[in-house]
């Protein structure tokens, strides 16, 4: 096939490679059939033509999910596809309708949920993904529409995951044909299930290729009622290997269920009197004990509890356990010579507790066990003779005893598990999943393997005979037209093992029935016999061994232990020993037979028997329809993510796969007989079927009709090729529905119109009703209206006339009364006037005389009254206006008299605290000046006595001693004792003083460290005395000048002017949207719009005149003169200054109750109602977010006088509180911060209603904020979604970055362009605040980045070269537009679009297989997670460069990074979250 294919220089090649099997490269050179070829690794090498196949270029990366959809159908294709799939967890491919399954080695729930058997269940197979499922539901829809039971047969080597499929595909099978099961009962796929870990646990162990591999083979067949329910099961078993129980190779392990005993509960190990595996012989023989992820303990438990769904009682459970822990003990048993000639027994006391164990488990009798055990009954015509077994024979013995123990337990397991789930006698339909050991080949390979390589023989053959012979034969009977095609036969190989009498068995049985055959004459047999056999040979330098070459590779045997592995009788003494069990479950494994009555044995072979099962499989298999699962096993290390193709290539090949895959697409796939494809398909052109008897020519006039080329007709069958079958269901299935369209429109039609004839029918009526009583109403009430009306003119007469008369009749009582008090009080008045004059005359006549004495008196008492009236006066003047002074002024007073009296107090402290050191000092300079003194005497006197000592001495050495005298001065001693005395008394006197001065010293410390806090306390209470104090004056200040702007303005303006004033308030601020006079003019025009005080006489008290009425009017004209576009100042919005102005002088932020807030919110409120308009959005967007900066400027909660001012404000929460913050402190608000400069911005106390109105103004600058940026994203999403590709030529190449802007009707980065640099304008123009300019461009751009990497990430079409260089220069168009919109506005908007950046910038860039997995991560997209990462390197493909993605090694490194990451923590999505809001 290769040789017929031309390679040009450049063209993609798979040649051989001794380490990974298959290598991809370049065809450097082509010299006629040698060519050169540059190997992906680096390497060149020199191939011949014949020897490399093309590679497909343009093979997905994935791989494709059917390898029959290859453009290249060989080997180097089919091993790069699974091995494409395996690497992003695809492990299910199909060839043809064979599924490969390739064990991940890992758990992988989410594809076995019941979600995924439900999206199965019905469809057609190739529909969905590659699964087990579909190759299950397939068999069963075979079953049910044709009757013909259905086999799967799950292949592949040891730890290939067969025992996994088979669960699946059992469970699947549950899922479509389960019933409910009765109430307190199981159903029978529930048993059927729970059959599986009974099964592993006692016929499953670790091996050196798996750790839960099935050392038996098994066929499960489940049965169906006509309706598709399962209605039986059973489960047919094949060669459990025996000797494991007894003989383990390192590292291997027994059979699961020894552990698990091990590992019950304390009370069951006491009562089996087990301990820890490593003290049995029969485990201890490896180093391995336990299974990494596997507890014993709870599977011990779990297999109780599915023996207990199978229907295995509880005391038959411990039995079989008691059996288990029997042979444990007797593995235990060791033996040694006895007292007669080869004879033995028991070794020590250990080897007879295990003795005496094993029976009492056995419920037999020890002397009996030990009798079975150590000697052997030979029964002769005569006479019956007793024979002793040395030790080596009773080990042998042993062993025999728990191998035929085990395998019977292991047949009572099976017999009973089929017969509590039951078999249905009336079934006439099943299928058969099974469950066989693969191909084994180890260093030591003896019968087991022997025999399980035969089963994979025998199956390989029916494999090719279904799939290969079976095809052929099919086109060769019905005479079609197709070429013979080879493939490997094993026949030969059959032969060799089965063929009587030369077989390899026949021999085996031969040599077993020879006492003194041994294993060396057995194979010097085969060699002679097979010498010139192909297919068998004699390795070098071995005595016993021989080679097999099986259709899976070369085995080789040890034949050391053949003999007595093929001998399958039973020894009579173990025989009779059960049977007369006490117990009855042991005695029923040893049941007594007619032919076993002979105490003697007959010989059968274990080789000969597994001949006949196979023979029995195999014609149950022929009698169904077979379908195929191969598992391939990645890699022998049992570990996930790592494919070894050499390994994976040989199971390939030994499975069949590449022949069956090239017959598939070479041959005719699809057969159906004449009568039931003219039933199925005659639809499509009826006609055809019109007076013809002739299936076959109205199949040939069909298929003509429908134009399909390339298919045949057979004598029987019309045959297909590949897909034409698809195209002939999509032809049908579109005739039907167009049939169905009829039908329904006609039905629907009918239905529609009879439901209409009766709905108006019935709406007719109730319209009738309805409007009867609708006018019926209307009448009462029109009636009733006009009796009202009538009733209310003469009640509302009478009332009005009653209370005329009423008032008239007060009103001429007032006059009366008033008129006759009048005049009673003018003649009262002149009665008064007159005595007055009268007394006056006197009076004056008495005072003249004494006025002239008391008139300085006089006048100077008038003076003080007149002077206190008026005082009087002026302080009910200034009782409203300057009430708060006078409280000021007294807390003033009072804290300048708390701030002298701390100073007073602070200065007499440190003056009292000089004088205590002072004093101190002097002190302690006394006491040490007396002390040294006092030392310097003690000195001087302890010398003095020293020199009298000395002297003495002297004296006495001189002296010449004539006789011994004592002499004694006692005065001087006296004299010296008594000063001595005095001394001691000073220096004890001394140390007192000095202790107490020591003492006094840290008292006056630590008084003067109190008085110093003290100290220090009073300055930081007179610091803050200070601050209060310049804050009151200042407020003094501003209460005093604005109590005489209130008095000039009450004493100059008139009340009245004041209402005629304000309606012109927005005449005089604004002429043409800007200020007449600029802020000076606002300002006087606005203070002279104040309310002002209204003045009286002096006598009358001053008092403040009802401003609500005014304030209201004042409100409305605001409210009118900012609803209009105003527009703007300097840079500066007019209706935000004119607002904060005239709240200013309103003093409103001070008020505890006022409507102007709630005013101005509803005035905002409808302002923005037309979100449409941008341009509008802005302009309330700068003069709400100006009202909000230069409230936050004046305001200040209350309560805060007394607050300390290095407290740390709260971080705010909303958005636009952090941008306040970042607005205060940026260097855009200059014109605004001169502005409020300009203005003597002071902090005000802000009272409830004003701090409401502040955070409602937050909300709606947010609001309005919001608005415009979901008005750009609203208007570039659809153009994003246009941008993520580029456009295509007419020729359908795709366009280039350098073409961009040359199309302007595709060219959507262009309008993008537009749409941002129309809204910066537009936001210019209304002169927003730079940064909230730089919010919006922001999270927009955060927006176009989100959409852009997730269309990427999720549209493989756009991971191409070609589509990046596209992306890559709008890109270039937006970086261009953030450089001409400056910092001042786009701010770090460029940062925004980091990943979109990164991702396009990997995809230019060129022999991305270079790049190592750090520089990615490191210097080209550092910002990006691992998860994207390898979603866009498995996504990229280009098909008009060629280049390729990175390397197998960086994707690996990502894969082992993901599974990580997902054992770590849940796994996070590949996708951005859209934030930008």
């Amino acid at each position: 096939m290769a040789a017929s294919i031309s390679l040009p220089v450049g063209s993609l090649v798979w040649v051989e490679d001794p380490d990974v099997a298959w290598i991809d490269g370049e065809v450097l050179e082509v010299n006629g059939s040698d060519i050169k070829v540059l190997c992906t690794s680096g390497k060149t090498v020199a191939v011949k033509s014949s020897n490399v196949y093309a590679k497909d270029a343009e093979a997905p990366p994935s791989g494709v999910d059917d390898m029959t959809k290859l453009a290249y159908l060989h080997e180097p294709g089919v091993l790069h596809n699974l091995k494409a799939r395996y690497d992003i967890n695809e492990i299910y491919t199909y060839t043809g309708n064979i599924l490969i399954a390739v064990n991940p080695f890992r758990r992988l729930p989410h594809l076995y949920d019941t979600h995924m058997m439900a999206q199965y269940k019905g469809a057609a197979f190739g529909e969905l993904s590659p699964h087990p499922y579909a190759v299950a539901d397939a068999a069963y829809r075979l079953m049910i529409n044709d009757g013909v039971s259905q086999s799967i047969l799950v292949s592949g080597e040891s730890g290939a995951g067969k025992t996994e499929s088979t669960k699946q595909l059992m469970r699947y099978l549950a899922y479509m044909g389960g019933r409910a099961a009765a109430e307190g009962s199981r159903s029978v796929e529930q048993q059927v299930l729970e059959s599986n870990p009974v099964l592993e646990a006692f016929g499953n162990a670790k091996t050196v290729r798996n750790n839960n591999s099935s050392r038996f083979g098994k066929f499960v067949e489940i049965q169906f009622d006509q309706k598709g329910r399962i209605s039986g099961a059973a489960v047919r078993t094949y060669l459990l290997e025996r000797s494991r129980v007894c003989q383990l190779s390192d590292p291997e392990r027994n059979y699961h269920c020894f552990y698990m005993l091990c590992a019950a509960p304390p009370e069951d190990i006491q009562r089996f009197k087990l301990d820890n595996p490593r003290t049995f012989h029969y485990l201890n023989q490896t180093n391995c004990y336990e299974l990494d992820g596997l507890d014993d303990a709870k599977e011990y438990l779990a297999t109780r509890r599915a023996m207990d769904v199978v229907g295995i009682s509880s005391e038959e459970q411990d039995a079989i356990f008691r059996v288990v822990a029997a042979i444990l003990h007797l593995g235990n048993i060791e033996f040694a010579k006895g007292k007669e000639i080869d004879s033995s027994v028991p070794k020590d006391e250990k080897s007879w507790f295990h003795l005496r164990t094993a029976a009492e488990l056995f419920m037999c009798d020890v002397k009996s066990l030990e009798d079975s055990l150590c000697k052997r009954v030979i029964v002769t015509r005569d006479e019956t003779i007793t024979k002793w077994l040395d030790p080596e024979a009773a080990l042998t013995s042993r062993d025999a005893l728990a191998k035929i123990v085990y395998s019977r337990l292991f047949d009572w397991l099976v017999d009973t598990i089929n017969s509590s789930i039951g078999q249905d006698p009336n079934s006439k339909s099943l299928i058969g999943v099974l469950d066989i050991y693969g191909f084994e080949s180890f260093k030591t390979n003896s019968f087991e393997q022997f025999c399980i390589n035969l089963t994979n023989e025998k199956l390989q053959q029916h494999f090719n005979q279904h799939v290969f012979k079976m095809e052929q034969e099919e086109y060769t009977k019905e005479e079609i037209n197709w070429s013979y095609i080879e493939f490997i036969d094993n026949q030969d190989i059959l032969d060799l093992v089965e063929k009587k009498p030369g077989g390899i068995i026949a021999l085996l049985d031969e040599a077993c029935m020879f006492p003194r055959s041994t294993h060396e004459t057995f194979a010097q047999k085969l060699y002679q016999t097979f010498k010139n056999h192909k297919r068998f040979c004699k390795p070098k330098l071995a005595r016993s061994d021989f080679t097999i070459c099986h259709y899976a590779g070369d085995v080789t045997y040890q034949t050391e232990l053949f003999l007595e592995k093929n001998k399958d009788y039973v020894i009579a003494e173990h025989q009779a020993l059960l049977n007369a069990s006490t117990c009855h479950f042991v005695s029923g494994l040893f049941p007594t037979s007619n032919e076993e009555s002979s105490k003697q044995s007959k010989f059968s072979s274990i080789g000969s028997r597994f001949k006949q099962q196979l023979q029995s499989l195999l014609e149950t298999l022929n009698a169904t329809e077979p379908h195929y699962i191969r598992c391939v096993k990645p890699n022998n290390l049992l570990k996930p993510s790592i494919f070894e193709n050499h390994n994976v290539l040989q199971q390939l090949r030994c499975g069949g796969v590449m022949e069956a895959i090239r017959i598939s697409m070479a041959g005719y796939p699809t057969r159906r007989p004449f009568y039931e494809f003219l039933d199925r398909f005659g639809i499509l052109s009826p006609e055809v079927l019109d007076g013809s008897t002739d299936e076959v020519a109205a199949c040939k006039r069909l298929l003509e009709k429908v134009g399909l080329q390339g298919y045949q007709i057979g004598k029987t069958k019309v045959f297909l090729r590949a897909g034409q079958m698809a195209e002939l269901d999509a032809r049908r299935t579109e005739v039907l529905g167009r049939s169905a369209s009829i039908i329904q429109r006609k039905v629907r039609s009918y239905m529609a119109q009879r439901s209409f004839t009766v709905l108006r029918r019935s709406t007719i009526q109730i319209q009738s009703l309805c409007r009867g009583e609708l006018a019926r109403r209307v009448y009462e009430s029109l009636r009733r209206e006009a009796a009202s009306l009538r009733i209310q003119t003469n009640v509302r007469m009478h009332i009005a006339r009653k209370a005329y008369e009423e008032l008239r009749s007060s009103a001429v009582s007032i006059q009366t009364g008033l008129r006759g008090m009048a005049a009673r009080n003018e003649l009262r008045f002149r009665s008064q006037t007159k005595a007055a004059i009268i007394i006056q005359s006197h009076c004056r006549k008495f005072l003249a005389y004494s006025k002239f004495k008391k008139l300085k008196k006089a006048a100077i008492t008038t003076q003080c009254a007149w002077r206190a009236k008026v005082a009087r006066k002026e302080l009910k003047k200034l009782k409203m206006a300057a009430r708060e002074t006078g409280a000021l002024q007294a807390a003033k007073n009072k804290l300048e008299k708390q701030v002298e009296e701390l100073t007073w107090r602070l200065q007499l402290e440190k003056r009292m605290r000089a004088d205590v050191e002072e004093a101190k000092t002097q002190e302690n300079a006394k006491l040490q000046s007396a002390l040294q003194e006092m030392q310097v005497q003690f000195k001087e006197t302890k010398e003095m006595l020293v020199k009298e000592r000395e002297n003495a001495i002297r004296a006495a050495e001189q002296i010449p001693i004539v006789q011994e005298v004592p002499v004694i001065d006692h005065e001087l001693m006296n004299k010296l004792s008594i000063e001595n005395e005095n001394l001691k008394t000073m220096v004890s006197s001394l140390e007192k003083k000095i202790g107490e001065t020591e003492k006094k010293y840290e008292e006056t410390n630590k008084l003067s460290e109190e008085r110093l806090k003290q100290a220090m306390e009073a300055e930081s209470k007179i610091v803050q005395l200070k601050t209060s104090m310049q804050r009151l004056e200042e407020k003094i200040v501003d209460m005093e000048s604005e109590n005489k702007i209130l008095r000039q303005q009450g004493l100059l303006t008139p009340a009245k002017r004041v209402s005629d004033h304000s309606p012109s308030l927005a005449s005089k601020i604004v002429e043409n949207g800007h200020h007449l006079d600029d802020e000076n003019y606002t300002t006087d025009a606005l203070s002279s719009s104040t309310p002002s005080k209204n003045f009286e006489t002096p006598d009358s008290k001053m008092r403040r005149p009802p401003v609500d009425r005014q304030q209201h009017e004042d409100v409305d004209a605001l409210i009118d003169c900012v609803m209009k576009d105003v527009g703007f100042s300097q840079g500066k919005p007019v209706a935000a200054f004119t607002i904060y102005k005239c709240l200013l002088h309103w003093k409103s932020f001070e008020a505890e109750r006022t409507s102007v807030f709630d005013r101005l919110i509803q005035m905002i409120g409808s302002a923005i109602e037309n979100q449409e308009s941008n341009d509008h959005m802005a302009y309330w967007l700068s003069n709400t977010s100006t009202l909000l900066f230069l409230i936050q400027k004046s305001l200040k909660p209350g309560g805060s006088v007394g607050a300390t001012p290095t407290r740390k404000p709260q971080p705010p929460t909303s958005l636009f509180g952090r941008m306040t913050m970042g607005f205060r402190s940026s260097p855009s608000a200059v014109n605004l911060a001169a502005a409020a400069a300009a203005l003597v911005v002071r902090q005000v106390e802000a009272k409830y209603p004003a701090l409401l109105f502040k955070q409602q103004l937050t909300a709606y600058v947010e609001k309005i904020y919001g608005i415009i940026r979901d008005n750009l994203k609203k208007e570039l999403g659809s153009l994003i979604s246009l941008c993520i590709q580029a456009p295509r030529t007419a020729k359908g190449s795709l366009r280039t970055g350098r073409s961009f802007g040359k199309d302007t009707s595709t060219n959507h980065w262009q309008r993008i362009i537009e749409g941002l640099n129309c809204l910066l304008c537009t936001l210019k123009e209304n002169f927003v605040p730079p940064i909230l300019v730089q919010k919006i461009f922001t999270q927009t751009f955060s927006y176009i980045n989100v959409q852009l990497f997730n269309s990427l990430l999720l549209r493989r079409e756009c991971c191409t070269f070609s589509n990046g260089e596209y992306v890559k220069a709008g890109l270039a168009e937006l970086e261009l537009w953030c450089c001409q919109a400056k910092e001042e506005y786009a701010g770090s908007s460029w940062d925004e679009l980091k990943h979109i950046r990164q991702a396009v910038g990997f995809l230019v860039i060129h022999q991305k297989y270079r790049i190592s997995y750090d520089e990615i991560t490191n210097d080209l997209c550092p910002i990006l997670s691992v998860q994207q990462l390898y979603r866009i390197c498995t996504l990229y493909w280009d098909d008009n460069y060629n280049t390729r993605s990175v390397s197998p090694d960086v994707i690996s490194s990502m894969r082992v990074l993901m599974t990580e990451d997902s054992n770590n923590a849940e796994s996070n999505s590949f996708l951005l979250d859209d934030n930008s809001r």
